[in-house]
């Protein structure tokens, strides 16, 4: 048979699995990217809610900056890994006039699974100094 005389349907045979490929690829990867999106953020989250606790506890009144920082690091590393918890410092700063404590915390930012770049995420935390009467 000619090219000529061909029908449509005949020239299209096998198409249907070659565009299966191309889109299951694509979809494949946006749901990918979704699902870093979504661990990004999750590690995000569990960074700053560490700091918010730590700037807490090292707030209070019979507590210390240390304490604020190992109570950070306890936190970040039950929940997402020791490799996330190693750069938190913590300072007396004064926001508003008022004494405070606020805890910094610089850690991985991951771009692959949890692998990634190195010190890109810095979120920080503060709290207000208790003080006994």
């Amino acid at each position: 048979m000619s090219p000529a005389t061909r029908t449509t349907g005949e020239a299209e045979r096998g198409s249907a699995s070659a565009e299966f490929v191309l889109v299951g690829g694509l979809l494949t990867l946006l749901t990918l990217a979704v699902l870093q999106l979504g661990l990004a953020m999750y590690v995000r989250n569990v960074v700053h809610d560490a700091a918010v606790e730590g700037a807490h506890h090292a707030a209070l009144a019979d507590s210390d900056q240390a304490r604020g920082i190992e109570r950070t690091r306890s936190v970040i590393e039950r929940a997402v890994g020791p490799q996330y918890a190693d750069d938190v410092t913590a300072a007396f700063t004064t926001t508003g006039g008022a004494a405070s404590v606020t805890v910094t915390v610089r850690t991985v930012l991951p771009l692959v699974g949890l692998l990634g770049v190195p010190a890109a995420l810095e979120v920080s935390a503060s709290a207000p100094v208790e003080t006994l009467p």
